[in-house]
């Protein structure tokens, strides 16, 4: 056999392996056990760091009890900048009643998004997913996306796109927790 035929094999043999293990990891991560985010399916638990209070960290299993908006922006998102005043303004309504707002980033750089962060001087949590890790949990692909956690730690409502004042109001009334 010539050069040039065992090199023509030794590379067919290397991609047949290479397509091979490609096959094989999409087949697994098809059939993965973490269940599709949908309404009535518990919120997965995370735990970020406050941007806002520096050293506190905010862990969603400590907020059971309360109504719960987790949204996913990004200081480069025209639609993420649009709908903050209008979380902030709810906000300032909805605390006392039992509704939090956490606020993920998927910003890069702590000094941009505090930037922006105190430019509409918003008063919910601010955090950061610095390696992109709850973003990937909760599926989230395009921003903003916000998911909507009742009390028990269900999710309610899950909203991929942007919210206005009038449809975030509703979607507060979803998860306010009752009154005892």
């Amino acid at each position: 056999m010539n050069k040039k035929k065992k090199r023509l094999i030794f590379r067919s043999v290397v991609l047949t392996l290479l397509v091979g293990t490609l096959v094989f990891v999409l087949i697994v991560n098809a059939n993965s056990e973490r269940p599709d985010l949908e309404k009535g399916v518990e919120a997965p638990n995370f735990k970020l760091d406050r941007l806002d209070k520096s050293g506190e960290t905010i862990e969603l299993k400590e907020l059971r009890g309360q109504g719960v908006m987790v949204n996913f922006w990004a200081t480069y998102c025209e639609p993420c900048k649009k709908e903050m005043p209008y979380m902030d303004q709810l906000y300032q309504d909805y605390k006392d009643q039992g509704i939090e707002i956490v606020a993920v980033s998927v910003d890069r750089n702590e000094s941009v998004i505090n930037n922006f962060y105190n430019s509409l001087d918003l008063s919910f949590p601010s955090t950061i997913d610095r390696q992109e890790t709850v973003m990937d949990v909760y599926e989230v692909t395009n921003l903003p996306a916000s998911f909507f956690i009742n009390p028990d730690g269900t999710i309610e409502r899950i909203v991929r796109g942007p919210v206005t004042l009038e449809s975030l109001e509703g979607y507060f009334q979803e998860i306010l927790p009752e009154k005892s």
